[in-house]
């Protein structure tokens, strides 16, 4: 009789456990958490100190907002490992990972801390190319409508899921100092998938349509798709179809990686041992 008390009450407890119902969880463990700041903080920083450069510089302010979202883009792999280290790190040490190992789903408790720690990078590059947007049309050097930079912070957070799959599994099996080493070398990576920040500038060319090999890297994906929809409001003829064929390609691959990625990721945490972890 005791056993079937136990085990009706698993199955209640699994079915009350939902996405929806992690990812409030998760929301409210973040009110306690540093994390929000740092977000909010690191993206009006970026924008309002870019912003005004870009607002006295004497480059076409339509490049100079190219170069911002790239490098807003070429540095989210570190920023993002960065965050996702010290998180599952302060996880570790609160509760040994109780929150995310000792539930009636590890993969619904997962998807949602991934979820909601995509979401505040979201947020992060939406508060940074809102407030590059407003201090550059302050200086009356805006090219660009509000359109543009939504579309381009949509495809900087599309392109960095997979950023956070990787990083949290890194977090979680080797740990902090891994997730962070991968980050720094994405990061490298990222650098140089356009061809160097500085050279669109330099050049006028739209180099997120023209970058080589790299630019197919998960690395880099955040950079180029925010780039791409950044250039497709530049493009004319025959440019702006290579943009489009680049924004298609580039789409549909980081898609389905990033998918396979995160149904790899649920299938893993299922047998994770946190004992067994490297270090």
């Amino acid at each position: 009789m005791g056993s079937g008390r136990h085990v009706g009450s698993s199955v209640g407890q699994t079915s009350r456990m939902s996405l929806w119902r992690a990812v409030l969880s998760e929301c409210v463990r973040l009110k306690r958490s540093p994390l929000i700041a740092l977000h909010l903080a690191c993206g009006l920083i970026a924008g309002v100190v870019c912003g005004a450069y870009f607002g006295v510089a004497p480059w076409d302010p339509r490049l100079g907002t190219d170069a911002f979202v790239q490098l807003i883009g070429a540095l989210m792999p570190l920023m993002v490992a960065i965050v996702c280290g010290l998180d599952v790190d302060g996880e570790r040490e609160a509760s040994g990972l109780a929150n995310l190992l000792a539930v009636p789903s590890r993969r619904i408790a997962l998807a949602a801390r991934v979820l909601v720690l995509w979401l505040l990078g979201f947020i992060a590059v939406a508060v940074a190319l809102g407030s590059f947007s407003a201090v550059l049309g302050a200086f009356g050097r805006d090219g660009f409508s509000a359109g543009v930079y939504a579309r381009a912070a949509v495809g900087m957070a599309a392109g960095s899921l997979v950023l956070y799959v990787v990083s949290v599994w890194l977090a979680l099996a080797l740990g902090r100092n891994a997730a962070i080493g991968v980050g720094a070398a994405g990061l490298a990576c990222a650098l140089f998938a356009v061809g160097g920040l500085a050279h669109g500038l330099v050049t006028g060319e739209l180099t997120a349509a023209s970058s080589g090999v790299l630019g197919y890297v998960p690395f880099a994906w955040a950079e180029r798709l925010g780039s791409l929809l950044v250039e497709l409001g530049m493009a004319t003829g025959a440019a702006l179809r290579a943009v489009i064929w680049q924004l298609e390609v580039t789409s549909v691959f980081a898609l389905a990686v990033t998918a396979i990625a995160l149904i790899a990721l649920l299938a893993w945490v299922g047998s994770f041992e946190e004992g067994r972890r490297g270090e």
